[in-house]
């Protein structure tokens, strides 16, 4: 059974954080673990939960930053279900959604060659580098998808 999106709230942001923990801890993902950030982030825009047969792999978000440009805020899936595919169904399923955009970006670490590899088969390139782009300390490459109407 292909992985399915569920819209997260306010009453989601325990499960969002224990995502976030699961990939916490190294220097090519900086992940949002506080209650406040998360209730941000709901405001931004819409943050799904990702579920396998039911149960919680991971979460995306997206913010429409209007003029038919869209940002992929988040994209987490917790170790035990990496590599099976569940990222990239996600992302397609985020992209049919910004039916209108034209532009669709995101930051990923240089050194997070699976999250390269999945942006680049869905069309995204990169774009430019920024260095310490969360204030982390580490580099960002900014990917791109843009669309032709």
């Amino acid at each position: 059974m292909p992985a399915t999106l569920t819209k997260a709230s306010v009453a989601d942001i325990p499960e969002l954080i224990k995502i976030e923990q699961s990939v916490a801890g190294t220097n090519i993902y900086s992940p949002m673990l506080g209650k406040n950030e998360w209730e941000k982030a709901l405001q931004e825009g819409p943050v799904f939960l990702i579920k396998e047969d039911g149960v919680v792999a991971g979460n995306i978000s997206y913010e429409h930053k209007g003029g038919g440009h869209y940002h992929i805020s988040g994209l987490a899936i917790m170790p035990q279900f990496q590599n099976r595919g569940i990222g990239k169904g996600a992302l397609a399923s985020i992209l049919k959604e910004c039916k209108d955009a034209k532009r669709i970006d995101l930051a990923v670490h240089p050194d997070n060659e699976s999250a390269i590899k999945l942006y680049e088969s869905l069309g995204f390139v990169v774009e430019t580098r920024k260095e310490n782009y969360y204030g982390d300390g580490e580099p960002r490459l900014i990917f791109v998808l843009l669309k032709s109407r």
